[in-house]
C-alpha cells in the first residue's frame, strides 16, 4: 500500500557487498516539513508567551521607556533619583567595562526595571477596578456618570490588542462571602419550599452552624483562596466531576446541535470536511491565541478564559477512584470511527493542513472502505458509556500494552473524536416533534458504543449531512464548546461553502495517504465486560424521554419592548409550568457563570424564590386581576435578576457551602446542615445556552440561518433538565429530559406547560396595554 512506503523514511537490505541504503525522499521531506511546523508553533507560543506576559504593556514599549531614560540621562537629568548611579557603583567592581559602556548598561537595567514596575503597576490597578462589580446591580438603560469613569479609566489600563490570555493575570481571585450571609441567603431560598416545622428545624441547623463550625471552616476556605488562584474550581473539577464513578454519557456530557433549518449539503463526507477543517482552523486560532476575549459592557469587563487551554488534544482517563484529565500541548490526526471500524487520519499533508477537499476525500475513503470490525472493536466505546471503575480496570489490564495501547493511544491522543453516523437526524417539518427528538437522544447518547464519551468532544456527522456534538464536561462549561460551535457553523455555511454538486470546494489529492485502521487485540475476558457496560449504557439511555421543539410564537425582541429580562421571563415561565405539570414548587437550578474571577466557573441561581412562588400562584388564581400579576411577576423578576448578578460577583451560595463541606471532610468533622444541604435534589436544573458571536451570522441579513442551541440529560430521578437558547429577536429553543422511569415526569407534558406559560404571561402585557386604552 501507498502510505505503508511514506510511514517509513528509509529501507536497507542486506547483500553480499554489504548494506544497501535507499532513503525514501519523499519520507524525509514529510519529515522535514512536519519538523518546520513543530518549529513554527514552538516559535509562535514562544512570541505569545511574551506579549501575554508583558500585557497591558507590549514589548516595544520596553524601548520607549529605555530610549526615553537614555534620552534624560544624555540631557545631565537623572530620572532615577540616584539609583542609575548606585547601579553604575556597582558596575564598577568589573573591570571589564568602559565608562560610556557602564553607563549605558546602567540606564538599560534602570529602564528595565522601571518598565517591569510599570507593568506591575498597571497590572494590580486593573485588578482592583475590575474588582468593582456595581455597574452590575444598576437600573437597565442607566448608567451613572461614576460607572462611565469607571469604564474610562478600565480601558486606559487594559492596554491595546488584547490576545485570548491577555487578562488572565489582571482579573480578581473569587471572593469567598461571609458565613452568615451565605446561610441567611440559602433560609431564604428554601422557606418557599419547605413546611414550617421543617423549615424551623433547618433554621436551628443553619444558626448553629453559623456560631460554631461554620467559622472554623470559612477560615480555612479564607487560607485557600488567599494561596490558590480560585479557591472553588480545582473542588468542584476533582470532587463533582472527575470522582464521580458513575456514567458520563447522559449523567455529565451534553450535545449542541446544528442550524435548525439549513442544510447545505446532503453529503456526509462533504459537511464532515468543511466542518472539520473549520475546527482545525479555531484550533490554530486558539493555538495562536488569536481568538478574542470574551467582554461584558461592550468592551470593557474581561472575561476569564482559562477554560480554553484544554479543548483540544484532551481526553478524560478513567481511574478506579479518581478519573484524571490528560492533555497534550499538539496532536497532528483525529480518530474516526464508522461502522465500528476506528480509523486514524492525518491533518497535515507537505506541512500544511489539509483542505477541506481532501478532509473530504479521506471521509470518503472511510465511507467507501469494505473492511469487518475486528472482534470487540464494534462497541468498544460502551466502555466510556458506562460505568467509570469497570472501564478503569478492564483499561489497566487489557489496554497497557502492545497494539491495544498503541490504538488507545491514537484516540486519546487525538486532537478530537469524529463520528459518521449511519442514521439520518434533524428538523423535518413533516415531523417536527419526533425528529428532534430523535436527534437530540441521538447527540445525547447515540448507541452508547459510537462515541467516545472520554474525549473532549466528540463530532458527529449524520448520513443526511446533519452534524453535531457531544462534550464532555469536566474540562470545560457550555460556553465555551458554544464558541467553538458557532464559529464552526459559521464558517461552514458562510466562509467555505460548497460546490454546485454538493462537494466541498477545491481537488481531491491522490497522493494523501489513506486513513490507518487501528488494529486491537480484544480478550474474551475484556469483551464481557465491554457488553456489561453496553448493556448498562442502554438501559441508562432508553430510559431518557427528551423534548426538544423551537418555540416560534414569540422571542427575546417581545419580551425586551415588555421591558423585562429574557432569562428572568423564561425561568418564570418555567416555574409556571413546574407548578401547572406537578402542582408544587421545587428546588430549582440555574447555571451561572463567574468568570468575572479568574479560573471561574459556574455557580447557582436558585431561580424558586418566595417571589416567583407568589407570582405563580397568582397567575393559577382565577381572582387575580391582571394588574395584580403583573406587578408581582416585576418583582419576582427583579428578584430574580438579583440573585443572578449576586451569583456572578462571587455572592452565590451553593459553591460557598460546597467548599465547606469539602473542608468539613478533610477535617473530620461532620456537619449535619451541611450534609442536609448537599443532600437535596435539584428537580429542576436549567441552563440558558448563551450566543456569543452574533456578527458571524448577521440574522436580519440570513433569518433562516438560526441555532438549535444545545441540551443535557436530567439530573434528578424524578425531575426534569431544561436547556434554552435566546436566538436572535423571534425564537427559543428548548430541549427538556426527564426519565421514562419515573411516573411523576413526562418531558412532552411539560413543553406544552412550558408553551402555554409563555403565552400566559406575555399576554399579561397584551391585557394590561388594552385596559389602559
Amino acid at each position: 500500500m501507498a502510505e505503508a512506503h511514506q510511514a517509513v523514511a528509509f529501507q536497507f537490505t542486506v547483500t553480499p557487498d554489504g548494506i544497501d541504503l535507499r532513503l525514501s525522499h519523499e519520507a524525509l521531506k514529510q519529515i522535514y516539513l512536519s519538523g518546520l511546523h513543530s518549529w513554527k508553533k514552538k516559535f509562535i507560543r514562544f512570541k505569545n508567551g511574551i506579549i501575554t506576559g508583558v500585557y497591558p504593556a507590549s514589548p516595544s514599549s520596553w524601548l520607549i521607556v529605555v530610549v526615553g531614560v537614555m534620552s534624560t540621562m544624555y540631557a545631565k537629568i537623572d530620572p532615577s533619583l540616584g539609583i542609575i548611579a548606585k547601579i553604575n557603583r556597582t558596575l564598577d567592581t568589573t573591570s571589564c567595562m568602559s565608562s560610556q559602556t557602564k553607563n549605558v548598561v546602567s540606564g538599560i537595567l534602570f529602564g528595565t526595571g522601571l518598565w517591569v514596575a510599570l507593568i506591575v503597576t498597571m497590572r494590580y490597578s486593573l485588578k482592583v477596578l475590575l474588582s468593582y462589580h456595581g455597574w452590575m446591580f444598576a437600573q437597565h438603560g442607566k448608567m451613572s456618570r461614576a460607572t462611565k469613569i469607571w469604564m474610562s479609566v478600565v480601558k486606559i489600563f487594559s492596554g491595546r490588542k488584547p490576545m485570548l490570555y491577555s487578562f488572565q493575570t489582571s482579573l480578581p481571585r473569587l471572593p469567598v462571602p461571609a458565613v452568615r450571609d451565605t446561610v441567611n441567603r440559602y433560609l431564604e431560598s428554601v422557606k418557599p419550599l419547605m413546611k414550617e416545622s421543617d423549615f424551623k428545624r433547618m433554621t436551628v441547623l443553619a444558626e448553629d452552624f453559623a456560631v460554631s463550625l461554620g467559622p472554623k471552616l470559612q477560615w480555612y476556605l479564607k487560607l485557600k483562596s488567599w494561596w490558590a488562584t480560585n479557591y472553588v474550581s480545582d473542588w468542584w473539577e476533582a470532587y463533582v466531576y472527575l470522582r464521580g464513578r458513575g456514567p458520563l454519557m447522559v449523567n455529565s456530557n451534553y450535545y449542541a446541535m446544528d442550524l435548525l433549518y439549513v442544510l447545505p449539503t446532503q453529503i456526509q463526507a462533504a459537511r464532515a470536511g468543511n466542518a472539520i477543517h473549520a475546527i482545525l482552523l479555531y484550533r490554530r486560532r486558539l493555538d495562536r491565541e488569536e481568538i478574542k476575549p470574551i467582554f461584558l459592557l461592550g468592551s470593557t469587563v474581561p472575561l476569564c478564559s482559562a477554560q480554553w487551554e484544554r479543548m483540544f488534544n484532551t481526553s478524560r482517563i478513567p481511574g478506579e477512584e479518581t478519573d484524571t484529565i490528560q492533555h497534550i500541548r499538539d496532536s497532528k490526526h483525529i480518530v474516526v470511527f464508522h461502522e465500528g471500524r476506528y480509523f486514524k487520519v492525518w491533518l497535515y499533508h507537505d506541512g500544511r493542513l489539509l483542505t477541506p477537499r481532501e478532509i473530504e476525500q479521506q471521509m470518503q475513503r472511510i465511507l467507501d472502505d469494505p473492511s469487518e470490525p475486528q472482534p470487540g472493536e464494534a462497541k468498544l466505546a460502551a466502555l466510556t458509556a458506562g460505568e467509570r471503575v469497570p472501564w478503569a480496570k478492564c483499561r489497566q489490564a487489557y489496554f497497557g500494552r502492545g497494539k491495544n495501547k498503541q490504538s488507545l493511544d491514537a484516540v486519546e491522543k487525538a486532537a478530537f473524536f469524529v463520528t459518521l453516523d449511519e442514521t439520518e437526524q434533524g428538523y423535518r417539518k413533516e415531523d417536527p416533534d419526533a425528529s428532534m427528538d430523535s436527534y437530540a437522544k441521538s447527540l445525547l447518547h447515540g448507541r452508547c458504543f459510537d462515541r467516545w464519551f472520554d474525549k473532549s468532544f466528540t463530532f458527529i456527522v449524520f448520513k443526511n449531512g446533519k452534524i453535531g456534538m457531544n462534550a464532555e464536561h469536566s474540562w470545560a462549561d457550555a460556553p465555551i464548546v458554544a464558541h467553538l460551535w458557532e464559529y464552526v457553523l459559521a464558517m461552514d455555511s458562510f466562509h467555505l461553502g460548497y460546490a454546485e454538486d454538493g462537494h466541498c470546494k477545491g481537488d481531491p489529492n491522490p497522493n494523501i495517504p489513506y486513513p490507518t485502521r487501528l488494529q486491537w487485540d480484544i480478550p474474551e475476558e475484556c469483551q464481557e465486560v465491554i457488553e456489561t457496560s453496553l448493556n448498562s449504557a442502554n438501559i441508562l439511555a432508553n430510559d431518557v424521554d427528551f423534548h426538544s421543539f423551537p418555540f416560534h410564537t414569540f422571542g427575546k425582541g417581545l419580551i425586551k419592548k415588555c421591558r423585562t429580562s429574557p432569562d428572568a421571563f423564561v425561568q418564570l415561565a418555567l416555574q409556571l409550568a413546574h407548578y401547572q405539570d406537578m402542582g408544587k414548587f421545587c428546588l430549582t437550578y440555574e447555571a451561572s457563570m463567574t468568570r468575572l474571577f479568574r479560573e471561574g466557573r459556574t455557580e447557582t441561581v436558585r431561580s424558586c424564590t418566595a417571589e416567583s412562588c407568589n407570582f405563580v400562584l397568582a397567575m393559577v388564581d382565577p381572582t387575580q386581576t391582571v394588574e395584580q400579576r403583573l406587578r408581582l411577576f416585576q418583582i419576582a423578576s427583579e428578584k430574580h435578576q438579583h440573585l443572578y448578578r449576586l451569583a456572578m460577583t462571587g455572592s452565590g451560595i451553593d459553591r460557598h457551602l460546597f467548599c465547606l463541606y469539602v473542608v468539613s471532610k478533610y477535617l473530620a468533622v461532620d456537619s449535619p446542615f451541611l450534609k442536609e444541604v448537599l443532600s437535596e435534589p435539584w428537580r429542576l436544573s436549567t441552563s440558558q445556552t448563551p450566543q456569543q458571536q452574533v456578527e458571524l451570522f448577521d440574522l436580519e441579513r440570513n433569518p433562516e440561518y438560526v441555532s438549535s442551541g444545545g441540551g443535557f440529560g436530567p439530573v434528578a430521578d424524578d425531575g426534569y433538565g431544561v436547556s434554552y437558547i435566546l436566538v436572535g429577536e423571534n425564537l427559543i429553543s428548548f430541549h427538556i429530559s426527564s426519565k421514562f422511569s419515573s411516573p411523576e415526569t413526562d418531558s412532552h407534558r411539560f413543553g406544552k406547560h412550558l408553551k402555554q406559560a409563555m403565552t400566559d404571561i406575555i399576554s399579561l402585557f397584551g391585557s394590561s396595554a388594552n385596559s389602559r386604552k
